[in-house]
């Protein structure tokens, strides 16, 4: 297979067995500044995925809750396939602590109330949305928090 630019268009995806979190890239700024970019695997790929309204709440949640536990998040987004997130960290290479970093912002999503932002004016496309579905998907991930680090089956 051709290596290609993108680092996940390399990852063999039959081989990887979710839930996991894995570093999928380093960047250097030409500054010193360095991005550590992290997979972050709710569900198994092409066997399950996630629904847009959980994974649309889930992505707000995350995003805005990450930031109560850490300075040093660059964003967090989701994958088109809907079976995960990628996280990126600036400054910041210690996996353990982006472990209790997630695990903390995952409870924090058990615990909500409302999605952050979950309107016309902050959102494009507010109708699509579940809170329950997004602390479905957290439980469900904290759940399985042992397998974080085995990546691959």
């Amino acid at each position: 297979m051709t290596k290609m630019n993108v680092e996940s268009f390399n990852l063999d995806h039959t081989k990887v067995d979710a839930p996991f979190v894995r570093l999928a890239g380093i960047k250097e700024g030409q500054h010193g500044d360095v991005i550590h970019k992290y997979d972050i695997r709710f569900k198994q790929p092409n066997k399950e995925h996630m629904e847009m309204p959980a994974l649309h709440s889930l992505e707000h949640l995350m995003a805005e809750n990450i930031r109560n536990h850490t300075d040093k998040v660059v964003d967090v987004s989701p994958m088109g396939c809907q079976t995960g997130f990628y996280a990126s960290f600036i400054n910041h290479d210690d996996y353990n602590d982006v472990l209790s970093i997630l695990e903390a912002t995952l409870k924090d999503v058990e615990q909500a109330i409302e999605v952050p932002a979950c309107n016309e004016v902050q959102c494009g496309w507010a109708a699509s949305h579940s809170l329950e579905g997004a602390k479905q998907l957290a439980t469900e991930f904290l759940s399985k928090k042992e397998t974080w680090d085995v990546i691959f089956k």
